[in-house]
C-alpha cells in the first residue's frame, strides 16, 4: 500500500489556502518527500505526515517555490534529535543551493548526503526512476514504483521440503537456509506506480514515465488555453495539456496540480482537463489516497 499526501499545490506564489509544491509518498511508515516549498512544514503537521520518518527528498529543480522549505525542515528533524542519514536528490546544477541551504539550516546532527538524480535507485522501500523534464532550468520528474512479489505457492514449498519457519521469510523476498524465494514465488504481480512531473511540458520522457501509473500527479499551471503561450515560454502545461498527455499515457488517476497564483478557482482548469481526461481531479492541499494492490 502507498498513502499519497498533496502538501502543496501552488506554483510561485503561495495563497492563503494553498502552499507550495510538495507531496508525500508514504510505505510502511517510510516516507519520500518530493519537492518541498514554502508552507511544507505546515502541511506536513496539519494533515499528518510525520517529518521525522522522511527517509529522502526528491526535488525536481532549485527554482524557489520547490526548495525554499528545505533549511526549516532541516533544523526541524535536527530539533527532533535525528540521528539517520538524509538524502536529497535533485538534477545536476547543485552546488551552490547546497552551499546556501546548508549554510542556512546550520549545524546538524545527522549527515546530509547530496546526490545527482540519475538511475534507478532504491528509497522507502521504492524503486525510484528520475526522468528529464522540459524546463527552463534542468528539471527532472520522478517515476516511484512499489513492486509486488509473486505468489507464493504452498504445494511447491512443501513438495521442496522447506520448513514452514521459512516460508513467511521467503513470501518477504529473502532467501533462508539454502533455499531462495524463486522456489517458491510465482511471477512478479503487477505493483503500484506513481509519476510526479512538475516544472514542465507535456514531452516524451513524461508519456514514457507515465504509462499504465496508477497516478500522475502532474504541472497544470494555467487553467485555460488562451494562456498557451506563456506555458510554452515558461515551460509549463496548461490544464488541458495534462488531460490529454495522461489519456495518451492510459494512468489511472490524474492529479492536477502547480496551479499559477492566478488560478485561485480551480473548477474551470478541472474541467479543461476532464475534455481529455473525464476522471481528472483538480489537486488541493491536504488531498490524500491510498493505493491498494489489485486483487489476485
Amino acid at each position: 500500500m502507498m498513502q499519497l499526501t498533496l502538501l502543496g499545490t501552488g506554483g510561485t506564489q503561495p495563497l492563503p489556502d494553498r502552499a507550495l509544491a510538495s507531496l508525500a509518498v508514504t510505505v510502511q511508515g517510510h516516507t519520500l518527500l518530493l519537492d518541498c516549498g514554502e508552507g511544507t512544514q505546515v502541511s506536513l503537521r496539519k494533515y499528518g505526515v510525520s517529518s521525522y520518518r522522511i527517509d529522502a527528498v526528491l526535488l525536481t529543480h532549485y527554482h524557489g517555490d520547490h526548495i525554499l522549505g528545505l533549511p526549516g525542515l532541516l533544523q526541524t528533524l535536527a530539533s527532533l534529535n535525528r540521528t539517520a542519514p538524509l538524502t536529497i536528490y535533485g538534477p545536476p546544477g547543485q552546488e551552490s543551493i547546497v552551499a546556501a541551504i546548508m549554510a542556512l539550516a546550520g549545524p546538524l546532527p545527522y549527515p546530509v548526503a547530496w546526490k545527482i538524480a540519475e538511475g534507478t535507485c532504491k528509497e522507502a522501500g521504492l524503486t525510484v526512476t528520475p526522468f528529464p523534464l522540459r524546463h527552463r532550468v534542468p528539471c527532472c520528474g520522478y517515476r516511484l514504483h512499489l513492486p509486488r512479489a509473486g505468489r507464493f505457492d504452498a504445494a511447491r514449498a512443501k513438495a521442496a521440503g522447506i520448513p514452514l519457519e521459512y516460508w513467511r521469510v521467503l513470501q518477504a523476498g529473502q532467501s533462508i537456509g539454502g533455499f531462495a524465494p524463486g522456489d517458491v514465488l510465482g511471477p512478479p504481480r503487477r505493483g503500484l506506480t506513481v509519476v510526479y512531473a512538475t516544472d514542465t511540458r507535456p514531452c516524451p520522457a513524461v508519456l514514457e514515465a507515465a504509462r499504465g501509473a496508477d497516478l500522475l500527479c502532474m504541472d497544470s499551471t494555467y487553467a485555460d488555453d488562451t494562456d498557451l503561450p506563456k506555458a510554452k515560454l515558461y515551460g509549463h502545461a496548461t490544464c488541458r495539456e495534462t488531460g490529454a498527455l495522461a489519456a495518451e499515457a492510459k494512468v489511472r488517476r490524474l492529479w492536477l496540480t502547480h496551479y499559477s497564483a492566478a488560478v485561485t478557482d480551480p473548477a474551470p482548469g478541472l474541467a479543461a482537463a476532464r475534455t481529455q481526461y473525464p476522471e481528472a481531479a483538480a489537486g488541493y492541499d491536504g488531498l490524500q489516497l491510498e493505493l491498494e494492490f489489485d486483487e489476485g
